[in-house]
């Protein structure tokens, strides 16, 4: 069990992961050995609760696929182990970040002040350009 919080756990037979071959340097043995791993969890299926399902998906962005399904790769270490730890805690810092509700906007009307100061500055800049004007009329 992945402890998230007090509150959510999350059963480790919820994560699928596969394992591939990583890309870059490495000579001989990049060819040979599926070090990369992918860690595959379906937010929609998941136990997870509703409101935090829909804040995922919003931060998971494009590392989400159509079905719902969450794709995290880790491919930065050499080992199987090393990164199928990284890809378990970011995943577990992504379902974190996905608990805290964000606060809600309130709107706000400009003071009395600022409603003043701006007419203030309007009138001033008129009577600039009023000023540039020529009088000549006759």
């Amino acid at each position: 069990m992945l402890e998230i919080s007090p509150t959510i756990r999350i059963s480790e037979n919820e994560l699928h992961f596969d394992y591939i071959r990583a890309s870059g340097p490495g000579g001989q043995n990049v060819n040979k050995v599926a070090t990369a791993v992918q860690l595959r969890f379906d937010v929609r299926a998941s136990s997870v609760p509703e409101d935090v399902k829909a804040r995922l998906l919003t931060l998971a962005g494009k590392r989400t696929t159509h079905e719902g399904v969450l794709l995290i790769e880790a491919k930065q270490f050499r080992t199987q182990e090393q990164n199928r730890e990284d890809a378990i805690q970011r995943f577990v810092v992504l379902v974190r970040k996905a608990l805290v509700k964000p606060k809600p906007r309130r709107k706000t009307k400009p003071t009395k002040a600022s409603k003043d100061q701006r007419l203030k500055v309007k009138k001033r800049r008129g009577e600039i350009k009023k000023s540039r004007q020529s009088k000549s009329f006759e």
